[in-house]
């Protein structure tokens, strides 16, 4: 079973996962907008990173520094699918597909990747929640206008989340990269990146800052360290438990994103997001 620290880790991390992700489809921006709370995100965490660096001295070999841009590469794919989703359909929607999708995809590749072992109460709750996420995103109607588009999008963002869950659960567990530092190389990387599109874009920017400017922020805090408990949370708790458990940040969106967004269709996309939860607790206690 997974220890009580990895899910208190994990859960945490759901609910700093859920609020960033109401605020990016409440501003609706593009590159633009994930290249300005990288930026204030690297200012941020910009002393906690240098503090680990001098306290704890941790390596940075080929290995080390390999994993970091590759990080960089997942992360910046995941974020430009995820933002281009949320301009196409409901957050309630494209959401708990990638979220949901991704931790099937991450235990799949920890098992050929990590040698993790799944037993068949986690492949029930596999099961389970593949058929509660394609209920949630239309079922088997025909004709439903959403359907097509949030699989695309979601499948597409949940391969990232299960390559970048795998990718880093092994740096940090394995190389020793320290958690905060990954992240801190992602959003560096981004920062980087992303600086053609940015300057390109930068009217658009000073709207999102006029209009926006306390979700911006918001995000910036919370996307990082959303993930910085989960890579803690992957230094000592195998993927095959961590990935499923932080989706309880799926039925959160659901309730943000017909709530708060009035997106409707609340108790059907509850009913089968609550589903798609029970699929992933046998996971947990798989």
């Amino acid at each position: 079973m997974m220890s009580i620290a990895g899910l208190t880790l994990v859960l945490l991390a759901a609910v700093c996962h859920a609020t960033w992700n109401v605020f990016v489809k409440r501003i609706n921006g593009g590159a633009e907008l994930i290249w300005m709370f990288s930026v204030i995100s690297v200012l941020i965490y910009l002393p906690l990173a240098i503090w680990i660096i001098v306290v704890q001295r941790p390596v940075f070999g080929p290995w080390q520094i390999g994993f970091m841009l590759g990080t960089v590469a997942l992360h910046l794919g995941y974020f430009l699918l995820l933002q281009t989703g949320y301009r196409k359909d409901d957050l309630s929607l494209v959401y708990p597909t990638a979220r949901a999708t991704g931790p099937l995809l991450s235990t799949t590749f920890a098992v050929l990747v990590l040698g993790e072992i799944v037993t068949f109460q986690m492949a029930l709750g596999a099961g389970i929640i593949i058929f509660a996420v394609l209920m949630l995103t239309g079922g088997f109607k025909m004709g439903v206008r959403n359907l097509s588009a949030s699989l695309m999008f979601g499948v597409g963002a949940g391969m990232f989340i299960a390559s970048y869950t795998v990718w880093d659960a092994y740096a940090v567990s394995v190389l020793l990269v320290p958690p905060l530092l990954m992240d801190y190389a992602s959003n560096l990387g981004r920062v980087v990146v992303l600086a053609p599109v940015a300057h390109r874009r930068r009217a658009l920017m000073w709207q999102h800052w006029a209009h926006h400017r306390t979700g911006v922020i918001v995000i910036a805090m919370f996307s990082p360290l959303a993930y910085i408990l989960v890579l803690y949370a992957l230094t000592f708790t195998p993927v095959a438990y961590v990935a499923p458990a932080r989706e309880v940040s799926v039925i959160l969106t659901v309730l943000a994103g017909s709530i708060l967004l009035r997106e409707g269709d609340l108790y059907e996309r509850l009913g089968w997001a609550s589903i798609a939860l029970v699929g992933m607790i046998l996971l947990v206690l798989g």
